[in-house]
Formats: structure tokens, C-alpha cells, sequence
């Protein structure tokens, strides 16, 4: 008889379930790894709400936030071995992105992992780490690459717009980068005080305060064309709200820096006078080409810190709550479903 699992699946436009399939089996160059905890993403909503990813209409496995436990190798398989606890890269698996369209979520009880190999599909971190940090590395590449993209030099000073995950994973990254002074700019007070804890060297709140302003306080006074710039080097848009464009614009000074890693859901009308008489650079950012294993090295190595990013920790038999909570606005930060 084969064994079977549970996978949360996204079965029709806002529904997922719970599906029992059969228990992925293992070719020799690839492992098998028992889930240990997956972090939820604002795109599993979207996928929910949409009824799932062409071509996998309406039967979208879930899941790209993965860590867990090794239990099966296949005989070709160097560097690892069963118990080993792992991070997993989503976009390396060849049958498509884990969680995004590909063949298999990790909102599962197992995940195989073809083709397996150290530095490429998956790495191998300390038992110490816990299991809800480690689910961390998928969403804080996505912010390192964010950072990256805005090319900060040692002693910029930068504003990140957005203190949820993204935005407290980009004020690690440039932390890590070496820059000069960090701002974090949120409506939400928890949300600012947590910005303090990882790093921000100052956070501003947008419900009471003239950001603009503010930041020429605490940057100083930028040069410009026209007068009324802060001295900020770097404005990295986390929040994905039309008002950040239009205040990192007026806010930015010669030569400034503009990233995007916030989807934006609408169009978001742009003042390129702006952009051109100011000369400056407008980045987008997407995924994290070559950013995973980057940060595995730094979440190894802080990890309590990336800690104070998460809120929720969900079982695994409660996955739908898990997502419900993700999907509403302002009940939950970061939520990571956990397993058994």
C-alpha cells in the first residue's frame, strides 16, 4: 500500500484544502525531507483568491517558505544524509518553482527534492537554529536581493518604506552592508519598535509625522536643484503604497536611489521631471537570483535576531487558520506553520 500525505492545495478561487496524495518516493540523486516549518507569503492569498497558477488551474500546490528534516537519500547523493536539518531553495526545483506554480508545495508533510545538491536546491545548517527561523531564508532573500539591487556603500543612509517581514529583512540585509544610518518609515507602532530591535537606527511614523521632514533631520539637508531634499542616499519601497513613490520622489536628492521589492497592485502615477532633474535611479527588484545561500549564512549566524521577525507560529493540522490569519490586514506579521 503507498504511503500518503497531506498537502495544502489551492482547489477552485478561494478555496484551499488539505488533499491527501501519495507520498513523494525518491530517484538517486534526490532526498526526501520531512516538513518542519513553512512560512505563509502574502502571494499564497493571491493564489487562493485567483483559484491558483496557470497551468495548474485550480489545483495549486501551496507553500515556497520551506525548512526540514532530511529522512531519505538517494544513492547518489554527497553531503548529506538523513537527519540533517535543511533550508530548501524554491526556484532550484526542476519541475518547477516549490509553491509557485511547480508540481509540489511545501505546505506538506513531505517535500522531494530532485536533484539534490548542497549550495544549489538546499544547504545544510547547525541543529541549533529553530525550525520557524530557518523558514525565514526563502522571504529574506527576497529582501537581500531588494537591498542589493539599490547598490548601498558603506555609510549611506537609507529609508526603508514598510517594517513588515520584507522591510525588517531589508534592515538586516543592509545592516549587513555596512551602511551609515537606517530609517524605518510605518503606520504601525509594533511594527517600528521591531524595526529598532533588528537595527533601524531610527523609525518614523507616517500617521503622525511629516516624513519628509523628519528625514531631513535626520540626514541632513540633501543637494539638489530645488531646496526642501533630505540627505538620504538610498529609499527602498517595502509597503507597496502609492504614497511611498510619491514621497521618496519629493524627498530625494541628487543622485539618490529609489528600489522597488513592494508589489504594487495598481498603477502608480510617476513625476519623471522629478526623476530627470534630480538624476535619479529607479530599481525594481524580483526573486533573489543569487541570494539564498547568502543569507543562510547570516540567519545562521544571527538568527535571534531574525527571530523577532516572526508573530505566529500555526500547526500544520490548523493551515487554513494559518492562511486566513496571513490574508488579513493588521491581525499578523510574519506567520510560520509549523509541524510535528
Amino acid at each position: 500500500m503507498t504511503a500518503s500525505m497531506k498537502v495544502s492545495t489551492v482547489t477552485g478561487p478561494g478555496t484551499a484544502e488539505s488533499l491527501e496524495v501519495p507520498r513523494p518516493e525518491i530517484g538517486s540523486r534526490d532526498v526526501l525531507v520531512r516538513m518542519r516549518a513553512c512560512g505563509i507569503c502574502g502571494s499564497d492569498a493571491m493564489y487562493i483568491a485567483i483559484g491558483g497558477i496557470p497551468p495548474r488551474q485550480g489545483n495549486t500546490p501551496l507553500g515556497h517558505e520551506p525548512a526540514g528534516e532530511v529522512v531519505e537519500v538517494g544513492a547518489e547523493v554527497s553531503g548529506i544524509g538523513i537527519g540533517d536539518h535543511v533550508v530548501i531553495n524554491p526556484m532550484a526545483a526542476p519541475s518547477g518553482i516549490i509553491g509557485n506554480g511547480g508540481a509540489a508545495g511545501a505546505l506538506a508533510d513531505f517535500l522531494l527534492i530532485e536533484n539534490a545538491q548542497r549550495g544549489i536546491s538546499l544547504e545544510v545548517i547547525p541543529d541549533h537554529i529553530p525550525w520557524e527561523v530557518a523558514a525565514l531564508n526563502e522571504p529574506m532573500a527576497v529582501a537581500r536581493h531588494g537591498v542589493n539591487r539599490c547598490q548601498p556603500k558603506p555609510g549611506d543612509k537609507v529609508v526603508i518604506f514598510g517594517a513588515g517581514p520584507i522591510g525588517l529583512g531589508a534592515v538586516l540585509a543592509f545592516r549587513s552592508a555596512g551602511v551609515g544610518h537606517i530609517v524605518a518609515v510605518d503606520l504601525i507602532p509594533a511594527r517600528l519598535e521591531k524595526a529598532l530591535q533588528v537595527g533601524a537606527d531610527a523609525v518614523i511614523n507616517s500617521a503622525e509625522d511629516d516624513v519628509v521632514a523628519r528625514l531631513i533631520e535626520l540626514h541632513g539637508e540633501g543637494e539638489a536643484m530645488f531646496g526642501g531634499k533630505a540627505g538620504t542616499d538610498i529609499y527602498l519601497d517595502a509597503a507597496g503604497a502609492p504614497t511611498v513613490i510619491t514621497t521618496a520622489l519629493a524627498a530625494a536628492q541628487q543622485g539618490a536611489t529609489l528600489g522597488v521589492v513592494a508589489v504594487h497592485k495598481e498603477p502608480v502615477p510617476v513625476e519623471f521631471i522629478t526623476v530627470m532633474r534630480n538624476e535619479l535611479t529607479v530599481v525594481g527588484s524580483m526573486g533573489y537570483p543569487n541570494e539564498f545561500f547568502e543569507v543562510t549564512r547570516d540567519l545562521v549566524a544571527n538568527w535571534e535576531r531574525y527571530a523577532l521577525i516572526i508573530s505566529h507560529t500555526v500547526p500544520f493540522e490548523d493551515v487554513n487558520d494559518a492562511l486566513e490569519l496571513a490574508s488579513t490586514p493588521g491581525a499578523a506579521d510574519k506567520v510560520v506553520v509549523t509541524f510535528g
